[in-house]
Parts: C-alpha cells; sequence; structure tokens
C-alpha cells in the first residue's frame, strides 16, 4: 500500500528507521533497528497517528472502541482516535495505567469503559506481553478484544517457527494490522539509491530468521 511506503520514508527520515548493526532481544544481530519513541515531535508523531489510522481504515476491523497499552500506547491511542475523528470515525478510547491508583477514581483504567469490541494499539510485538496483558484486561472487563494494530511486522520467527505476530493471530485468533512490514521495508531499499546499500543485509537477515510467509 502506498502509505505503507510512505510510512517507512518518514521512519527513515526521522531517525526511527536505523540502518547498521544491532543486537536484538532474542540475542540476533539485526542489520536494521526501529524504535517508535522517535517520533517525538508533534508533527511527525502526528503523520504517526494518520498512518495507524489509514491503516485501520483500510483493514476493515470491525471495532467499538481503540486501547492503548501503558506507556507507548498511551499517547497513540489518543493520538489515532483524533485522527480518525478527523476522517469521519469518531470511537472512545482508554488506556491503563502499570500501578492502579489507590485514590480518586481509582483502578489501572482511564478513559472510556472497555465496551464491546475492542481494538489494541501497540508500536511492534516482540514476546507478545503486551498484547496479552491487554487482552487479559479487555475480557476481565466483559469486553472482545478485535485485532491488534502496530507499526512495524519485522516478520521474523520467535522462539519457533512462528513469528510473534502469527503467535499472537494462532493464540487470541484476532487479526493483526501492520502499517508496515519486512516485506515493505525491503521493497522500499530496492527502490532507494540512498538506502540500497543496506537491502542484501536486510535480505540475508530475512533469508536467516524469517518466517515461510515472509519469502
Amino acid at each position: 500500500m502506498d502509505f505503507s511506503r510512505d510510512f517507512i520514508a518518514l521512519a527513515c527520515d526521522k531517525g526511527v528507521l536505523r540502518f547498521g548493526s544491532f543486537v536484538t532481544k532474542a540475542g540476533r544481530t539485526s542489520p536494521y533497528f526501529f524504535n517508535a519513541g522517535l517520533f517525538d515531535d508533534g508533527a511527525s508523531f502526528r503523520e504517526l497517528c494518520g498512518f495507524y489510522a489509514r491503516a485501520i481504515l483500510a483493514a476493515g476491523v470491525p471495532c467499538d472502541m481503540l486501547f492503548g497499552p501503558a506507556y507507548k500506547g498511551i499517547p497513540l491511542v489518543a493520538g489515532v482516535a483524533i485522527r480518525l475523528a478527523e476522517q469521519g470515525v469518531n470511537l472512545p478510547f482508554a488506556f491503563n495505567r502499570k500501578e492502579a491508583k489507590d485514590h480518586g477514581e481509582g483502578g489501572t483504567l482511564v478513559g472510556a469503559p472497555l465496551e464491546g469490541r475492542v481494538l489494541i494499539l501497540d508500536d511492534v510485538i516482540s514476546a507478545g506481553t503486551s498484547v496479552r496483558e491487554s487482552v487479559a484486561m479487555i475480557r476481565d472487563a466483559g469486553a472482545t478484544p478485535a485485532g491488534v494494530v502496530i507499526a512495524l511486522d519485522r516478520m521474523e520467527r520467535g522462539t519457533g517457527t512462528q513469528s510473534a505476530v502469527e503467535e499472537v493471530r494462532a493464540m487470541f485468533g484476532i487479526p493483526v494490522v501492520a502499517v508496515a512490514t519486512l516485506a515493505d521495508l525491503i521493497g522500499y531499499l530496492a527502490d532507494s539509491p540512498q538506502l540500497a546499500a543496506n537491502l542484501d543485509a536486510v535480505q540475508a537477515y530475512r533469508d536467516a530468521y524469517g518466517v515461510a510467509a515472509a519469502r
């Protein structure tokens, strides 16, 4: 999709997506590194939330509200709700605290009550821990997880033969929508004279660690 390539271009320009040699949490040496926390000014963050909104609308996942897991999901869910409202889709949103508040309204949830079909927004899925915790909170409230939306699907194996995204799909039976994937990144590198020098390394990494569907 055009917006996937536009998102990768923004990520590269902002330094959110970098190339070189990086050690991942899994101990792998990756030729690229993605840090969504570096969308750290108003203009780029607004664009980021706009890409999420476009991905949600393009995917057509039925949902009644949005949920952002602490901490990165908190500004994300608010920003995406605003960008969706600009498109005429006005959805309630909520997020959680890491620690329960023992005064005022109390509890761990802030925002709209978790009701109906709840779409989870996060930056990436690595171990899937954040998604599991979010799904548990949603179900505990009597609501239904509708799916997960992330910025980048690295399309690489976790501990088994599936990617972290595939594991989430299989475990919870919900769709996972990515603004962009590793396949989109490889396509972008192939067409970018400034970044083409990184293409072979990224392709080799995918050949070594990618899931079958990514090849």
